[in-house]
């Protein structure tokens, strides 16, 4: 997510090295108001009847457009040199992860 002011103004970006380890996710839900838009990223064990979410990010429109076109071209890349990427509409995903079935 580059652009011209940040070429010419580059930003000295820090991590900590607790962020750097990052968190895993497999699942993320969207929303969205007028004026932001919220992804909660969570991490969907099997077997576990619920899950948490592990972090948020909040975004303006403009920033969520922006983050979305660097995610399509870094799609595109990683296709380019990896192979294509499955859709989850084409994998058959049991209901409970191939935990446990669910007992009322």
């Amino acid at each position: 997510m580059s652009d011209q002011t940040s070429i010419n103004n580059p930003i000295n970006i820090e991590i900590s090295e607790e962020v750097a380890e990052g968190t895993y996710a497999n699942l993320a839900i969207i929303t969205h108001s007028h004026a932001e838009f919220v992804i909660d990223f969570v991490n969907v064990m099997p077997g576990t009847p619920k899950s948490k979410v592990k972090n948020r990010i909040i975004l303006t429109p403009f920033h969520a457009k922006r983050f979305m076109k660097a995610m399509i071209d870094n799609v595109k890349k990683f296709e380019s040199s990896n192979g294509t990427i499955q859709d989850m509409e084409s994998i058959e995903i049991p209901f409970n992860f191939g935990g446990p079935a669910g007992q009322a």
